[in-house]
């Protein structure tokens, strides 16, 4: 999502090595267990995650949009005086509204 974008691969390579190079220990009766990998999803509480969030939010919106452009999908019309809606983001939650043909 981030070298669509527009991101450079060294950027990219960058903001990849910070969230994958994680790991995680459990302190379990006073000891700590073996190191081990998260296997997805950004930390919670990291810097970095609201900005990554709104980055790779931006680039899914604009895909969606360029699907209901193409009539791939439609949104739907939450009442009548409105716009349809297809999607809709805050902080780091994501709604997705679509019709269904089922």
């Amino acid at each position: 999502m981030l070298q669509k974008l527009g991101f450079s691969t060294q950027w990219v390579n960058l903001i990849m090595k910070c969230v994958t190079t994680v790991r995680y220990q459990i302190k379990v009766d006073g000891q700590l267990t073996e190191q081990f990998f998260p296997s997805r999803g950004l930390r919670q509480g990291d810097p970095a995650s609201p900005y990554l969030f709104a980055i790779c939010a931006e680039g899914l919106s604009a895909l969606l949009h360029a699907a209901e452009r193409e009539g791939r999908i439609s949104g739907v019309k939450i009442c009548p005086a409105t716009s349809v809606v297809s999607h809709l983001f805050f902080a780091d939650d994501s709604v997705i509204l679509m019709k269904s043909n089922q």
